[in-house]
């Protein structure tokens, strides 16, 4: 059985920019779930406001647009704005934990109010139709046990997934996800459910595979963006691929990485009117990068002081070229 692997929205990392770029050199990955859009009260939604999803910024990798919102006429009119860009599904934000998202009664925020997500459903399905709707969630904002009366909720609209992280909001990204949770919700589902949460490896992903025999559908994040091989490693492991597929056909896989890295770098520049901001960025993406090397601390201590481009990719280089020591 093929899995398919999705690439899970990272709001300011999974951007149009990392996914081309990431797609042009590590494989496995089928689809992206793009970071939220929030919606806005005007019904006239400027190009600016969905430069992430636009048809001709995602070339490479199949995209699912992401709304945040807990009104249903702007959560319509963004959608239908959506549908015109040529999108077939939009995925509803129900599991941002970050406390202010939630206080405000978005994303995993509106989980303890079941009423609240009927009703937003009952209007929403109808007024987008045929465009399909999709859920990202959480087992609930403080209790695992709120699932219990999603459940049914879900079952009674014509969803085309629930995409669920096992923790509740309030867990962020800490603990233990729930798998015993997990496990009641796929068997009472009526939908596809597709698992996210803690796969790192290509052992976690054959353990969860074999916890769960009757999933297809896989969301990757911090996984990916620690070891950008994980989806070949899986499929290479889970006998998908032959074995001379995996790291990219053969290829070293550090120098792979340097490439993809300088090809991140020089795709990112031009969008940022200065360098501050480009290496802020950058920097950004080794809180992840950097597991995927073994004693990378020094280098770390040394990337963070870096403000000017130059001083950057002089750091990154050396690192590269003499320290660095692939583990991943």
């Amino acid at each position: 059985m093929k899995s398919k692997i999705y690439l899970a929205p990272l709001r300011g990392f999974t951007t149009f920019v990392f996914r081309n770029v990431f797609s042009r050199f590590f494989r496995g990955t089928d689809l992206a779930v793009a970071p939220f859009i929030s919606t806005v009260s005007s019904r006239c939604i400027k190009n600016s406001l969905l430069q992430d999803i636009l048809p001709e910024n995602n070339p490479e990798m199949p995209v699912i647009p992401q709304i945040i919102s807990k009104d249903a006429e702007d959560f319509i009119a963004m959608a239908k704005r959506m549908g015109d860009l040529g999108y077939d599904t939009v995925n509803w934000n129900l599991g941002c934990p970050y406390p202010q998202v939630a206080k405000k009664m978005r994303g995993s925020g509106l989980l303890p109010y079941p009423d609240k997500i009927d009703a937003f459903l009952e209007k929403v399905i109808p007024a987008v139709h045929p465009l399909k709707i999709s859920v990202k969630t959480r087992l609930g904002r403080y209790d695992a046990e709120e699932a219990a009366a999603l459940m049914p909720l879900f079952n009674r609209y014509p969803l085309a997934e629930i995409i669920i992280h096992p923790r509740t909001g309030v867990q962020m990204y800490e603990g233990t996800p729930d798998l015993d949770i997990f496990e009641k919700w796929m068997q009472c589902s009526s939908h596809p459910i597709v698992y996210n949460g803690d796969i790192r490896s290509a052992e976690d992903f054959r353990r969860l595979s074999e916890r769960f025999p009757r999933a297809e559908r896989w969301m990757i994040g911090r996984g990916l963006l620690s070891n950008p091989f994980l989806a070949e490693e899986i499929r290479t492991a889970g006998g998908e691929w032959p074995e001379k597929r995996a790291n990219s056909f053969g290829n070293p896989p550090l120098a792979v990485f340097r490439d993809f890295h300088n090809a991140l770098f020089a795709e990112y520049r031009p969008v940022f009117s200065g360098t501050h901001h480009l290496v802020e960025r950058m920097i950004g993406y080794w809180h992840y990068f950097a597991d995927a090397f073994a004693e990378n601390r020094k280098f770390i201590k040394n990337i963070r002081k870096c403000r000017k481009a130059e001083d950057y990719l002089d750091t990154v280089g050396r690192f590269l070229e003499t320290e660095a020591r692939w583990k991943a």
